[in-house]
């Protein structure tokens, strides 16, 4: 069985998948509402409005990071198949977010940009529910672009 990083990293694949994970984050900010979906709107158009392109940037430097844990769940869910792959994240939503907000956790406890700090800092309480509610399109990604 093919890696899913040899498989999502690889050159040829590699803006494909920037470019739908690029959509996929739009798409989640998009579906937010209330208070809290306010919140996340407008910290997503401060992050953008301080230095354009960063949101392709930022998730360009994290998919190595990002696909490396995905990949046990990925794995998991390929030895079994006892549901689409989509539908395997929801049921595993929330160890997948704890996974892949410990590393955006990391990276924003060493940033030196106090902007972006404060806005995750204020965002990041209810970083796992949104990660969770991600899961069905992250889920899609992966299966669009995995063997």
């Amino acid at each position: 069985m093919t890696s899913l990083k040899e498989t999502l990293l690889q050159p040829g694949k590699r803006p494909d998948v920037l470019k739908d994970a690029e959509q996929v984050l739009n798409e989640e900010v998009s579906s937010k509402g209330g208070l809290t979906g306010m919140a996340v709107k407008a910290a997503f158009a401060i992050v953008k409005a301080i230095k354009p392109g960063i949101i392709h940037e930022s998730i360009d430097v994290l998919l190595d990071e990002f696909v490396g844990k995905l990949e046990p769940f990925y794995e998991a869910h390929e030895q079994n198949k006892s549901a689409a792959l989509p539908d395997y994240f929801v049921l595993r939503s929330s160890e997948i977010a704890d996974a892949l907000l410990s590393i955006t956790d990391a990276r924003a406890a060493k940033s030196k940009n106090g902007t972006m700090r404060k806005a995750y800092e204020k965002l990041r309480p209810q970083g796992k529910k949104h990660v969770q509610d991600a899961m069905p399109r992250v889920g899609r990604l992966v299966e669009k672009h995995a063997p």
